[in-house]
């Protein structure tokens, strides 16, 4: 058994192989061009299949990668878009005892290892998710609405992914034409549990995700009904000495006190005890 494992600056080395396998050009072409989902295309001489590693880069944000593969019956080459840690670390890890697995024992631990690698990706997202709907109980703020929708991006891209390759999974434990040994088809049913499971995680957290953005919406509702609850009360009490003022201030020599010494402080404590009755009206009126 032979297993090419190559990574995009070894493109040059697929050509060889390409005449050495009676290789299709479109699956050539797949592998160059990269950004394909996970799929399996059944040849006369090969099996090509594409599955994705998801990863987080240096900054911390999602990446995907392609790692295609083409399964014959006696060699495996496997073709790395990016060198995703998870994948890396597996080929790394298998590649010394290649020569005492078959091609198809090789394929399933590697898929096995892929579909495994999203479930700590999911169990972030559940962290970052649980984080944001304390701090928007806490205190909402504007500066959340990106993480918010970065989150449920990532999410929907993820779901993009885990998919089909949940239906890749399905087709491998089914299928009876593919250069894969009989004993190991029904382990293939197991990987089909774990994508299934990640993909009602999946669902899980955008139902929390959306739960999280209603919160944010319904507390700057709320802090924006107490801001004009509190600006009506201030305009309610204000309107005593408005109207005194304003009263007051008409040019008419005939009015009552307007010569009287005293008449600024007959205003004052008008405005006072107007204010304070409203004040107390509104008290037993539970408006404050």
């Amino acid at each position: 058994m032979e297993w090419h494992a190559l990574l995009t600056s070894e493109e040059s080395a697929l050509e060889p192989l390409a005449l050495r396998y009676n290789l299709h050009p479109l699956h050539l072409e797949d592998c160059l061009h990269g950004g394909q989902n996970p799929k399996l295309e059944e040849s006369p001489d090969y099996t090509f299949i594409v599955l994705k590693s998801v990863y987080r880069n240096s900054d911390g944000e999602l990446d995907f990668g392609d790692l295609d593969i083409f399964l014959g019956p006696d060699f495996l080459i496997t073709f790395e878009e990016h060198a995703c840690p998870a994948s890396r670390e597996l080929i790394a890890r298998l590649k010394p005892h290649s020569d005492s697995l078959s091609p198809g024992a090789i394929f399933y631990r590697i898929f096995d290892a892929l579909a495994d690698s999203y479930l700590p990706i999911l169990d972030q997202f559940s962290e970052e998710i649980d984080a944001l709907e304390d701090a928007i109980l806490l205190d909402p703020q504007p500066s959340q609405l990106p993480r918010i929708f970065a989150i449920k991006r990532g999410l929907i891209e993820i779901r993009r992914i885990l998919t089909p390759s949940r239906d890749l999974a399905s087709h491998l434990q089914r299928s009876t034409q593919l250069n894969l040994p009989p004993d190991l088809l029904p382990y293939f049913r197991d990987i089909f549990d774990h994508l299934a499971r990640n993909i009602d995680t999946v669902e899980m957290l955008r139902d929390l995700l959306n739960g999280s953005l209603d919160i944010y919406h319904s507390s700057v509702a709320n802090r924006t009904n107490q801001v004009m609850k509190l600006l009506t009360i201030l305009s309610t009490i204000a309107l005593p000495a408005l109207v005194i003022s304003g009263f007051y201030g008409m040019n008419f020599e005939s009015l009552a006190g307007l010569k009287n010494p005293n008449g600024p402080a007959y205003a004052i404590v008008g405005v006072v005890a107007s204010s304070a009755a409203i004040l107390v009206w509104l008290r037993w009126a539970r408006w404050i």
